[in-house]
């Protein structure tokens, strides 16, 4: 039976704890199906403008962009991999889920890419077409409180790919990424909150929204450029 990379990374009492419908968004995407959901981030970007010339370098690379907007449509495609670590193609593919984010801006259409792997460290999302940024991450879900059944990812470590190697940033200047997925049962939504904080700087970069979501057969490529 084919599991996603979360299944294969995270302990099964922890994925337990996970509100029901947050299971199919985690769980494995059948062959000859995709994941697909349709909502509105309430924000994307950062109002810092300042930092827009960082995230144009990022934006060639689909990962992330020089904005700051309000209620932004998107839709989601979430398909199952396997994928290698940025160019080396001398080492194993890993199980992934490869998603397409697509954004409808005032200024265009604009397509964010990432691959969550199941690697030998565990859970790692490599960021962009070419996949050079990569974010060891941290599965928790809490079991009660306000946050209980939402899963939220915590990044561990930050890697670049340059020159062939991986180059793993020191804690005191790596860039945090936080990332939370619930279920809205009120809305019958899912909700997402993605957080880019660094040390001193704080915040550098988020979106936070809420879609719906299924799984259904795969007619064909439906992305953004």
């Amino acid at each position: 039976m084919t599991r996603s990379p979360y299944e294969l990374t995270t302990p099964p009492e922890v994925l337990a704890r996970l509100h029901p419908r947050l299971r199919t968004y985690f769980g494995a995407v059948p062959p000859g199906h995709v994941g697909r959901g349709e909502g509105v981030f309430a924000v994307v970007g950062t109002p810092r403008r300042w930092l827009w010339p960082l995230l144009a370098l990022f934006a060639r690379d689909a990962v992330m962009f020089p904005v700051w907007e309000r209620q932004v449509p998107f839709t989601v495609e979430n398909h199952a991999a396997r994928v290698r670590r940025g160019s080396d193609t001398g080492r194993e593919a890993h199980p992934a889920v490869r998603a397409h984010r697509t954004f409808h801006f005032r200024s265009g259409t604009r397509t964010m890419v990432d691959a969550i792997t199941a690697g030998p460290d565990g859970l790692v999302d490599h960021l962009g077409r070419r996949g050079r940024v990569s974010a060891l991450l941290r599965a928790e879900v809490d079991g009660a409180g306000p946050d209980a059944g939402a899963l939220r990812l915590v990044s561990t470590r930050v890697t670049f790919r340059a020159l062939g190697r991986d180059l793993r940033l020191p804690a005191v200047v790596s860039p945090r990424v936080t990332l939370v997925e619930r279920f809205d049962d009120e809305a019958d939504r899912q909700r997402v909150s993605l957080v880019l904080s660094a040390p001193v700087l704080g915040t550098l970069y988020r979106y936070e929204g809420a879609f719906r979501y299924e799984i259904v057969p795969d007619a064909g490529p439906r992305r953004g450029r």
